[in-house]
């Protein structure tokens, strides 16, 4: 029999009915847990508890920490990115401008769906769909970056990478991080996601100056945005990533292969097919670089940007996207250009090849790393560029402008004597050559030759003061000085004019007569330049012919300092002394005062300071300036009309400057030379526009026997008024009108033309610049 347990009921003797079994009930148990064993148990519950709390509480201390300082997502409604500053010529065309951010603001549709689908692929793949941040790969970025001494990891969706380009630095903390992310879901529920693209695709760089994919094809392939091809969408999409490592000018290699993979991650989420990517990888990075901004007119830009500044600040003229409305004539300024540049060619080529080339092997260079400066400029036929020598034959040089090869055979240096290249030439000089073209994929060249000669050209209109064009010198590569505004030169016998307008002011006439023979003047005694005399000759011939010994006595008959003021009058700023040998010329005067100065003959008497800008407007288009004329009365119509009888004396048969007749125009004008042939001067004008050239050395050496202003400067400036008068064939000079019509006397500047105010300068103000 088994033993009852110690809760079974007690045993009665009698049966009876059987018992309920007892409700269970928990063991009677005499065990107490110890009282620390609670403690402890309570400890680890409130460490638990505190140390959710203060994770709590430190995350929110982290996002007020960090969001406290980020910018409003209601600055970003009113943002406006760093605009480029563009520049109009007079008919409309952009031709230069400023940037400290070179970018083009446009709307999303102006972004083809290649390029967005493209940047969407290889940077953002879930963009459409997740709401700004993704919490894996940022945590893992994160990571990466702290621990990692290597490449910074690229986990940042588009939007949180818009917001580091807008409102943070690029350090690498993981506090930088999370304000990335506060901004980035900040953004999200602000903006659509057409709108983020938008401002992503207007901010990013690209490199080399360029932000924003419009400015980015703009500068790489010469095109919009919109109308980008595959693999022209698929480089720019992969330049975010490292604008400098994969950019395809510096490293095409590495940027061959991005945009390689940009395509293979386009095949993958299924925008393009696979024969579009077999095609696409295969084919050349195709790029057709734009060419550099200001780069047709240099020198006039760098005077439109400083006179900017003045008014308005460094900041807004680089950052402000003004549209600037100027003067120049695009057209007119390329024939000034290559006026220029083929003037001074002919010259050197009247001298000989002279050698002196610079070599880089010799300079401690290697052939394969130099790059000369003007190689940022386009090849095209008729450039003038610098080039690098590679090899030599005798009847054959091969040398390079960038990557590109060029060719020189024998008839491209016949000029200079040498009949092998081997005699003059070696691996590693620098020459200077002509662009004539392109034989397959080789360009094709004329030897020149940079000895150092410069030349510079300044044209205005007569009626309106608007600088047409300008050119400072031979190379604003080599030298941004500006020859044309800040060289201050002595002018030869262009000073001529001021003598004899005081002189007509005395009452002397083009018929009157002077005599031409050996004369003192104390112990001054000149010559002529020609070294004889012609007797007794009429004031007329002894200006068309350039004869100093009347221009002299004239000069002391109505008084040195009566000529001086006479300049002073016309707007020459320069501080002249009162020596009578300043009626040839020994005074310096910059080639603009010199040109201004000279339009007041065909405007009748009519002084029109010359000016750059016409009109300026924000970004909106907002007017901000619009420049009027500066107008003054220098000399009246009567005696502007008789120096015009002097003046077209000139440029017929018998003057110095005859061989301008040939246009067949009305024309007048002055030549200049000064002693020792240092400059040479052309100053002249049609009714419609005055042009002034000069031709020397930075270094005032010589330019040569015989190169007087009708030989070095005149042909240029027949090159440049050529084309200036082609479309003015019937125009006449004012003094020419038929009598009695309507406004004859004044109406060159009858349009501008406010009350008469006097802006001549006094004496010894705005010197400029001593070259």
């Amino acid at each position: 029999m088994k033993s009852r347990g110690p809760w079974a009921p007690p045993e009665t003797g009698k049966p009876g009915p059987r018992p309920v079994p007892p409700r269970a009930t928990r063991p009677a148990t005499n065990f107490r847990p110890p009282d620390g064993g609670r403690k402890v148990a309570g400890s680890v519950g409130l460490a638990v508890l505190a140390l959710l709390a203060i994770a709590v509480g430190s995350l929110s201390g982290l996002m007020l920490v960090y969001s406290v300082d980020l910018p409003q997502i209601q600055d970003l409604e009113r943002y406006r990115p760093s605009t480029t500053t563009e520049l109009y010529d007079t008919h409309g065309r952009m031709f230069g401008s400023f940037a400290l951010e070179r970018r083009v603001v446009v709307n999303y549709e102006d972004f083809s769906q290649l390029l967005r689908q493209a940047v969407i692929s290889i940077e953002d793949k879930n963009f459409e769909s997740h709401w700004g941040v993704n919490v894996f790969r940022v945590l893992g970025a994160a990571y990466h970056d702290l621990t990692s001494k290597g490449r910074a990891q690229g986990a940042s969706t588009l939007t949180m990478q818009l917001a580091r380009n807008l409102f943070l630095s690029n350090q690498r903390t993981a506090g930088r991080k999370l304000q990335e992310v506060f901004l980035s879901l900040q953004i999200e529920r602000t903006f659509t996601k057409p709108q983020i693209f938008t401002l992503y695709g207007n901010q990013i760089y690209l490199g080399h100056g360029v932000y924003g994919f419009e400015a980015g094809a703009e500068y790489y392939f010469s095109k919009h945005a919109k109308d980008l091809t595959l693999t022209e969408a698929a480089l720019l999409a992969g330049l975010p990533k490292g604008p400098s490592e994969f950019s395809p000018i510096v490293n095409p290699d590495r940027a061959f292969r991005r945009r390689n993979m940009v395509i293979n991650a386009m095949l993958e989420d299924g925008a393009i097919t696979a024969a579009q990517a077999e095609v696409a990888r295969t084919a050349p990075l195709g790029l057709h670089l734009q060419t550099p901004p200001n780069s047709v007119a240099p020198w006039f830009v760098e005077e439109v940007r400083r006179e900017l500044e003045r008014k308005y600040g460094s900041d807004q003229v680089h950052e402000a996207g003004l549209k600037v409305y100027t003067t120049l004539d695009l057209d007119l300024q390329q024939t000034a250009n290559h006026a220029v540049l083929d003037g001074l060619s002919a010259y050197e080529r009247r001298h000989g090849w002279k050698g002196h080339l610079l070599n880089v092997i010799a300079g401690g260079v290697g052939i394969e790393t130099f790059k000369h400066p003007d190689w940022s400029e386009a090849t095209a036929p008729g450039a003038y560029l610098h080039a690098l020598v590679v090899n030599v034959l005798p009847y054959q040089v091969t040398a390079r402008i960038g990557d590109q090869p060029l060719i020189l055979t024998p008839e491209d240096w016949e000029w200079t004597g040498f009949k092998t290249a081997d005699e003059f030439l070696h691996p590693g000089d620098i020459i200077y050559v002509q662009l004539t073209g392109k034989d397959g994929s080789l360009l094709r060249a004329k030897l020149e030759e940079d000895s150092g000669a410069e030349g510079a050209l300044l044209a205005m209109d007569n009626a309106t003061g608007d600088v047409l064009a300008l050119v400072g010198g031979r190379d604003f590569d080599l030298s941004q000085f500006d020859r044309a505004t800040q060289a201050e030169r002595q002018t030869g016998s262009s000073f001529k004019p001021y003598v004899y307008t005081a002189a007509v002011e005395e009452g002397a006439t083009p018929e009157q007569r002077i005599e031409d023979n050996p004369t003192s003047f104390g112990s001054y005694t000149p010559h002529n330049y020609e070294g004889n005399y012609l007797g007794n000759i009429s004031l007329l011939t002894a200006f068309a012919d350039s004869r100093n010994i009347p221009a002299l006595k004239l000069a002391d008959r109505v008084g040195i300092k009566k000529v001086i003021s006479t300049a002073h009058r016309f707007g020459v700023t320069t501080n002249i002394p009162a020596f009578l040998p300043v009626a040839l010329g020994s005074v310096e005067i910059t080639l603009k005062e010199h040109v201004a100065a000279y339009s007041v003959f065909p405007n009748d008497g009519i002084r029109i300071a010359p000016r750059l800008i016409r009109r300026v407007t924000s970004a909106e288009g907002v007017p901000m300036m619009e420049d009027t004329p500066e107008v003054s009365d220098v000399i009246s119509s009567k005696t502007a009309r008789t120096m015009m009888v002097f003046l077209k004396a000139v440029t017929t048969h018998g003057g110095t400057g005859e061989a301008a007749a040939a246009l067949n125009h009305p024309l007048g004008g002055k030549t200049g030379t000064t002693s020792d042939f240092t400059d040479a001067w052309f100053m002249g004008f049609s009714p419609s526009v005055t042009c002034g050239v000069w031709v020397g050395y930075d270094s005032r050496q010589s330019l040569g026997d015989k190169e007087t202003g009708a030989k070095a400067a005149l042909p240029i400036w027949m090159t440049f008024m050529k084309q200036a008068i082609a479309d003015k064939p019937n125009e006449t000079f004012p003094g020419d009108m038929r009598q009695g019509a309507p406004g004859a006397e004044k109406q060159v500047a009858a349009a501008v033309r406010p009350e008469p105010r006097e802006t001549a300068k006094p004496a010894g103000q705005a010197q400029g610049i001593r070259q």
